[in-house]
């Protein structure tokens, strides 16, 4: 069983800089394909970013495009979000999670992560 553990998300001003890391406790994590997504009360969990296995590709959802960088160590098992002119719509509890199993190509749909971390809260004030 892999752990996830998310860290770094806090209180911000708009327009300022979060970077939140996930570390995974154990597995090939070259393996997995690795994603970060939110969510806001009453709201379904939406996808906002992802890196392949091989480091090669990284995947957005539209709104975040040009502000957010996922980027990985494998060495160090762990991936970060750094999250650049933040928006009081960018609030929510981003999680971390990891593919390990499906190599459908899918990095967008929550389904084919079978590994999530507990979640942090990031808050963006206007």
């Amino acid at each position: 069983q892999v752990q996830l553990v998310e860290s770094g998300g806090g209180l911000v001003q708009a327009g300022g800089s979060l970077k939140l890391s996930c570390v995974a406790s154990s597995g090939i994590f070259g393996a997995y394909v690795m994603g970060w997504f939110r969510q806001v009360p009453g709201q379904e969990r939406e996808f906002v970013g992802a890196i392949s296995r091989n480091d090669v590709s990284t995947y957005y959802r539209d709104s975040v495009k040009g502000r957010f960088t996922v980027s990985r160590d494998n060495a160090k098992r762990l991936v970060t979000l750094q999250m650049n002119s933040l928006k009081p719509e960018d609030t929510a509890v981003y999680f971390c999670a990891a593919n390990s199993r499906d190599y459908s190509g899918n990095y967008i749909s929550a389904s084919v992560y079978n590994y999530w971390g507990q979640g942090t809260q990031v808050t963006v004030s206007s």
